[in-house]
């Protein structure tokens, strides 16, 4: 499975992308932020990212984790993770990871767009939601810029590096109006 957008490339991940997968989660600043923690080596990656290949060759894929690359030089970029809840709740969760070298250039905004796009026409999803750390200004801005609007702060839920971090929760409804992918 692919989903292409006017930049990215998004595919299903598989045992070919360890190494890349390995180094993005060995970044301290793609680190600050999240609660994975940097892995110890390639093992402790593979480890992390066996369960999501499996997920993903699931007949009814329940958890998507695709590899973001550019589409011009297939060069990997990043990672992008989509839950689905309870069929009848029609919602799905998000999260995404992008390597430093491709912050703020509008890559996770697009990626985000394309996984909206996924998500609401062809899950046929209600909901799409994703949290983030309160201080992780980059990706309050990909949020919003995506149209998903901020609907609390869940208190100390984030167990950083730094310490406990609140969470701010985001949401978006398939009714909602929101920036439309370019296919």
């Amino acid at each position: 499975m692919e989903l292409i957008s006017l930049r990215l490339k998004l595919r299903l991940i598989d045992n070919g992308d360890l190494d890349a997968i390995h180094i993005l989660h060995s970044l301290p600043e793609t680190d600050e932020f999240n609660a994975l923690g940097i892995p110890e080596n390639s093992a402790e990656t593979s480890s992390i990212i066996t369960p999501w290949i499996a997920a993903n060759q699931e007949e009814d894929i329940q958890i998507y984790t695709f590899a973001i690359e550019e589409s011009t030089t297939n060069q990997f970029i990043g990672l992008f993770g989509l839950k689905l809840g309870a069929k009848k709740y029609r919602r799905g969760e998000v999260w995404y990871k992008l390597h430093v070298d491709y912050w703020g250039k509008g890559y996770g905004t697009e990626a985000l767009n394309r996984i909206l796009d996924f998500g609401f026409e062809d899950l046929k999803l209600h909901r799409i939601q994703a949290g983030c750390a309160v201080d992780n200004i980059g990706s309050i801005k990909v949020l919003e810029k995506a149209g998903m609007l901020r609907e609390g702060r869940g208190r100390q839920l984030l167990p950083l590096k730094s310490g406990w971090s609140d969470n701010f929760e985001y949401a978006i409804l398939e009714t909602d109006d929101r920036k439309r992918t370019s296919n």
